[in-house]
């Protein structure tokens, strides 16, 4: 049987700045709310992907300080170009947009880039071979 990949652990600085972003932005759920060893752990994911895969995060990380070189991000689908742009003009109104709406060949699709209250880049895209709006190459 080979491995499944289930979650993805962070230690952040403000867990409660981190839930309301990907919620706010990716429709992340709370799943999962614990005190375990005197330190919160939270459990976001998609709505029906519950015991699929889940981002944790767990305060008293030291925050990232993530150049614009530095490609380094956790990937989102969209349905529509459309849709990346929305997130695009929403993340330009609170200056959190880092990488401005770009099209590129496949396998890259149409996407942009915001920064998350941790330091992380999140990419929202559209056209990219997974999730909505998947394509193959033309």
């Amino acid at each position: 049987m080979s491995p499944t990949l289930t979650h993805l652990a962070l230690h952040v600085r403000d867990v409660d700045a981190c839930i309301s972003f990907y919620q706010n932005y990716a429709q992340m759920r709370l799943t999962h709310d614990r005190t375990n060893d005197g330190k919160r752990v939270v459990w976001l994911s998609e709505p029906g992907k519950e015991s699929e895969f889940v981002m944790v995060f767990i305060p008293g990380g030291p925050g990232r300080n993530q150049s614009s070189s530095d490609y380094s991000h956790l990937g989102f689908a969209l349905e529509s170009k459309a849709a990346v742009d929305a997130i695009a003009d929403k993340a330009r109104a609170e200056s959190i947009l880092e990488w401005e709406p770009t099209q590129n060949p496949y396998p890259v699709g149409y996407y942009c880039g915001i920064r998350d209250p941790d330091g992380n880049f999140v990419e929202f895209s559209f056209g990219q071979p997974l999730g909505p709006g998947a394509t193959g190459p033309n």
